[in-house]
């Protein structure tokens, strides 16, 4: 990160092309013959060198060491002072310097700086004009008009120092939460990456344990009986029949597991249908492959966004999957409605329950109620042993 404002990198480049433009007219201007000023007092190269070189410096402002931004606003008021004393044709366009010189503090200051180095230029201010003026032989008619027209100056230039600062403040503050908006943004960004990949990873290691577990198992058993009925074909033929009966109920079901896993992976589990259709085929397929019979009532009056139709997809999926694994339960009871611009979802069992104490470290409970609360949902369960389970999910509708 850069310690100082450049031009490649400075914020308001507008501000670098307004300065160049009034300090060459102010350049001009000392050059520009005037009838009240004598030669011999006027000092136009090193007038010029000033301006030049306060107007270089505007290239690289210090934005680190508070010392370094003092030493930078010291400099400047050196190069002003020195085109006060010496610039005579110039002094009519003194306030534009004073006027880049609080432009320039609200860039590198906080507020108290900026206060600062504005009354500072005020007082340069004041200092140039008594200077001046004094020179003008004024009878004794005009001194009232001179009295008045040096005061209402002073003040009109005093305002503008004022709205020149309130602008620069309003101009840097917004700027700066804009920068720490789109910082803020940048790291939710990330670390939303990171809960994502943190949530795949999660879910590729549960997969990855339901296939060792289930998979892993089934096939093991199937072998088990393939070699028995291998090894009792020709002596008893009946026994080894009754083990090929088993090995197929055994690789059924490891292709039942299968399925479910690879349907675990997809995105979209429906492959284009609507979220109810879905949920539909996922019960059909629990009841033709289990003896749990499930009842549904579904109701979604409005679609639903593609995240929210995964996220409830998953949370059926889970629940249905562990109550037909754990539960031993012979019915399923499922509700999902829109009611008043909330989604609720119900699941019911009628199987042995748990202690929910004991299973609040399982992956799939977890899941779950990480699935819901990434939506800004609350998730609920109600179960103890002997008396099943029930599950509520409600997620307000945006």
């Amino acid at each position: 990160m850069s310690n100082s404002i450049q031009f490649k990198n400075h914020p308001f480049r507008f501000l670098l092309y307004l300065e160049w433009t009034l300090l060459t007219i102010a350049i001009f201007s000392s050059l520009a013959p005037t009838p009240w000023i004598r030669r011999s007092q006027d000092f136009p190269e090193l007038t010029i060198c000033s301006l030049i070189i306060f107007g270089l410096m505007g290239l690289r402002l210090p934005k680190g060491i508070q010392s370094s931004k003092i030493i930078y606003t010291a400099c400047e008021v050196c190069l002003i002072l020195i085109t006060i004393l010496f610039g005579g044709r110039a002094s009519r366009l003194f306030p534009f310097i004073y006027l880049i010189l609080v432009t320039r503090s609200c860039l590198i200051f906080q507020l108290p700086g900026r206060l600062v180095v504005t009354s500072l230029s005020f007082s340069l201010f004041l200092f140039t004009i008594f200077r001046k003026f004094n020179k003008f032989p004024v009878s004794p008619v005009g001194q009232e008009r001179f009295k008045f027209f040096t005061l209402s100056f002073v003040v009109l230039f005093a305002l503008a120092l004022i709205f020149v600062l309130l602008l620069m403040n309003t101009i840097v503050s917004e700027r700066q939460s804009r920068e720490k908006l789109a910082a803020a943004n940048q790291k939710l960004k990330q670390y939303a990456m990171k809960v994502e990949y943190q949530a795949t990873l999660e879910e590729r290691n549960r997969i990855a344990q339901e296939i060792h577990d289930s998979l892993g198992h089934s096939l093991t058993a199937l072998n088990l009986q393939l070699e028995a009925a291998l090894k009792l074909s020709q002596s008893n033929p009946v026994k080894a029949h009754d083990f090929l009966a088993r090995a197929k109920e055994l690789g059924s079901k490891a292709l039942q597991d299968v399925r479910q896993s690879v349907s675990a992976l997809r995105l979209h589990p429906w492959q284009g249908d609507s979220l109810e259709s879905a949920i539909i085929l996922l019960l059909e397929d629990v009841e033709r492959t289990t003896n749990v019979k499930p009842e549904y009532i579904i109701n979604l009056k409005t679609p639903l966004s593609s995240e929210l139709s995964i996220t409830v997809y998953r949370i059926i999926q889970e629940s249905v999957t562990n109550i037909c694994k754990y539960a031993n339960a012979t019915k399923i009871n499922l509700e999902l409605l829109n009611i008043h611009s909330k989604l609720h979802l119900k699941i019911q069992d009628n199987g042995i329950g748990f202690d929910l104490n004991e299973a609040t470290k399982g992956f799939g409970l977890h899941s779950m109620r990480q699935r819901t609360e990434a939506l800004g949902g609350n998730f609920n369960i109600e179960t103890s042993p002997g008396n099943g389970c029930q599950i509520q999910v409600i997620i307000e509708l945006m």
